[in-house]
């Protein structure tokens, strides 16, 4: 569930932000070092399963409302667009699904492999080139779509004042399960109430959160 404190500190102040690039910058060069050979296999294995990229490159909205391309590795299928379409416009329960949540629990855009590179978050991994490039951090808010922008504009003076997170509070207190609205009040209160502690206490969770898979999706 949520984590129920209040921290008065906040990402406002330049000493604190710095702070947390700082921790963000080594620990990505760390996870990176470790984690290269495995992306390297996981690459060649997509290869492998569906025609298309390895890497998928997505537009994002980042910090200040600046684009940037995200980076992750690709799980659906080439036409996924096309598939998401069809499936909307014949299952009025998966536009349901998909308009309160903005995910679908089975989704068939998404190749097999990508089954389990989302269930294991690793299907992320790639953002570590977005934190080293100082477009993401480790911890933040989502990185929203510009199509989300009618929703989020509201909140996004907040959310966007911080770079975005490969992980997150929302993604620790439910990750899918949580409602769009509940994604946003999180990013939100995350952004208000920033500490270093608070960060930690996040990667631990999300540790934890993925090798229990859960919510994942």
């Amino acid at each position: 569930q949520v984590l129920a404190f209040e921290i008065k500190n906040n990402l406002a102040q330049s000493l604190y932000y710095y702070a947390k690039r700082t921790v963000d910058y080594f620990l990505s060069i760390l996870l990176f070092l470790l984690l290269i050979f495995p992306m390297l296999i996981i690459s060649l294995l997509i290869k492998l399963s569906s025609p298309g990229p390895a890497i998928l490159k997505q537009e994002r909205i980042g910090k200040n409302r600046k684009t940037f391309i995200c980076y992750n590795f690709r799980t659906m299928y080439n036409n996924a667009d096309e598939r998401l379409d069809k499936i909307l416009a014949k299952d009025p329960r998966a536009k349901e699904e998909w308009e309160k949540h903005w995910k679908l629990k089975n989704d068939p855009r998404v190749i097999p492999l990508g089954k389990f590179l989302r269930r294991s978050s690793l299907d992320e991994i790639p953002q570590l080139i977005n934190v080293l490039k100082g477009e993401m951090s480790l911890v933040g808010p989502r990185p929203y779509l510009e199509r989300e922008w009618e929703w989020l504009k509201d909140s996004s003076e907040t959310i966007h004042s911080v770079p975005p997170g490969i992980t997150g509070l929302w993604q620790v207190s439910g990750r899918s399960n949580a409602s769009y609205h509940q994604r946003l009040e999180l990013d939100a209160w995350y952004v208000r109430n920033w500490n270093l502690w608070l960060d930690i206490m996040i990667l631990i969770k999300t540790v934890s959160t993925v090798l229990k898979r859960e919510g994942a999706g």
